[in-house]
């Protein structure tokens, strides 16, 4: 499997992801956008 967040792109194995649902699809978000999806864009 490979490790990308799906709002950002990035690809750091040191960094922290969570498993998600988007769009009917298993993907990945990464800790830093998380707050992102959760509250929307500013």
């Amino acid at each position: 499997m490979e490790i990308k967040c799906f709002v950002c792109g990035r690809t750091d194995s040191n960094f922290v992801y969570l498993n998600c649902i988007h769009e009917k699809e298993d993907k990945l978000v990464c800790a830093r956008c998380l707050p992102q999806l959760i509250h929307g864009a500013h």
